[in-house]
């Protein structure tokens, strides 16, 4: 429901503006408002759930973002809008992460595989449906019933949640807050969400982007040397010394802009370039859906027999062929062999996501597990704006190297973006190598005695 409500705005964004008589360019600020307060929450996350206890922020989050959604329906015009989106926000950077934190904290190191395999699915899927959802959505209903969906949904996830989540009281002695590692890390977090809104297909706002740049960068440092040295700081970054969590929050989150900025891609080029619906377009994106679906059932046996390490590698290999690939399509390509790519590119994507998901969580013992989990929720998040950003400048860049004649695709620009975004996922791949080739064995039960 969070994820999916991030994405799914976009496609209705004319019809809002022309119903709250803005243009559509403003009315995007109903999604960087919402992209930017998770994004800014997250890092609180984990302090907020050891200080009141999992269960009852869990219940708090999805009440708030069951009330904004509501109120996005409502509004009926673009501050109210921007307002509830931001209420959304609040209420979707505490359901996701706290929600990953009360499973990580119920099961066995044993069950750590088959539980990240279900936390998985919301994030493969949502963002490759809401292009159709959404298209049908605008075309069939009108915008409001993109946030009215939620209430049910909301509804029900409170009622299960309720039911079924285990009662805690709050610890006698909780972490003190951290005042200067909040007001730092949300500062910085957020001139980073604010640069990557600037640019855009088309455009880049260079007077915001490079202050926000700035401001990122030069905040980012103070506010890794503020957490290195203060006795309780809001995250406790020496979680990143174990390998395979460092390894995945660099690379693996590499990995994660590469898989988003592909699904963002592609309903474009279908429709800027190809001259598709945009029903047309939402429905052939699906089939990455169709791989995630045919492959999801064997990525635990996958991982268990061949090992993370091993699965990474070749993944990574087939993805870097699969996504080139991709370059090469033009209107004229059979829309089987498009379909084709696109079911196994969403096979591979199913694959690497699931097992950097499971590796990011395979040597981080309970006293971690709440500022592994913070870093972890931060940089998908990050990263997933990052690959939306790289698939944008990398378009850009596409279209540079067709004007000097270098690179002639069919596909225009977009063929340079792939190719651009093949050479991010070979990245990711010397990431995959540099793994022990034991990474992950303990949770797989693939250890030697």
């Amino acid at each position: 429901m969070e994820i999916l409500d991030g994405t799914i705005i976009v496609t209705a964004l004319p019809a809002i503006a022309a119903d709250l008589s803005v243009d559509p360019l403003d009315a995007n600020l109903a999604v960087a408002a919402y992209l930017i307060t998770v994004a800014v929450v997250i890092p609180v996350s984990g302090w907020l759930a050891e200080r009141f206890t999992v269960r009852r922020v869990f219940l708090v989050a999805i009440t708030v973002f069951l009330v904004a959604s509501a109120l996005c329906a409502l509004s009926t015009s673009l501050p109210m809008l921007v307002a509830a989106r931001v209420l959304q926000g609040l209420g979707g950077a505490l359901m996701v992460p706290v929600g990953r934190l009360a499973v990580l904290r119920a099961v066995d190191r044993n069950q750590l595989v088959a539980a990240i395999a279900w936390l998985t699915w919301p994030a493969l899927v949502a963002p490759v449906l809401a292009p159709l959802l959404g298209g049908l959505i605008a075309t069939y209903l009108t915008w409001q019933w993109i946030f009215l969906i939620n209430v049910p949904l909301a509804l029900i996830g409170l009622a299960v949640a309720w039911r079924m989540m285990p009662g805690e009281d709050a610890p006698a002695e909780h972490r003190p807050i951290d005042g200067w590692g909040i007001v730092t890390v949300v500062l910085a977090v957020a001139a980073g969400m604010v640069g990557l809104d600037a640019i855009r297909v088309g455009s880049v706002h260079w007077p915001v982007l490079l202050p926000a740049a700035a401001v990122c960068v030069i905040v980012t440092a103070i506010a890794a040397r503020h957490l290195r040295s203060t006795a309780h700081p809001l995250v406790n970054t020496n979680v990143l010394r174990i390998a395979t969590f460092r390894s995945v929050t660099v690379y693996g989150s590499c990995y994660r802009a590469v898989i988003t900025a592909v699904p963002f891609l592609l309903p474009l080029m279908f429709q800027l370039r190809f001259d598709w619906s945009a029903v047309k377009a939402g429905a052939l994106v699906s089939a990455l859906f169709l791989g995630n679906v045919i492959v999801k059932p064997t990525t635990t046996a996958l991982m268990r027999v061949v090992g993370i390490k091993r699965l990474l590698v070749v993944t990574l290999l087939a993805s870097i062929v699969v996504t080139g690939a991709l370059s090469l399509i033009s209107p004229g390509t059979p829309l089987w062999v498009i379909a084709a790519l696109l079911c196994v590119s969403g096979a591979l994507r199913s694959i690497g996501f699931t097992a950097y998901n499971t590796l990011a969580f395979a040597d981080v013992d309970a006293a971690q597990l709440t500022d592994a989990n913070t870093i972890h929720a931060c940089a998908q998040e990050l990263f997933a704006g990052i690959g939306v950003a790289c698939a944008v400048v990398a378009t850009a860049a596409g279209a540079a190297l067709l004007d000097h004649g270098w690179i002639p695709f069919a596909a225009s620009d977009f063929g340079g973006a792939f190719v651009l975004l093949t050479l991010l996922m070979a990245a990711t791949l010397y990431g995959a190598l540099r793994l022990p080739p034991s990474a992950g064995a303990y949770v797989t039960g693939t250890a030697r005695a």
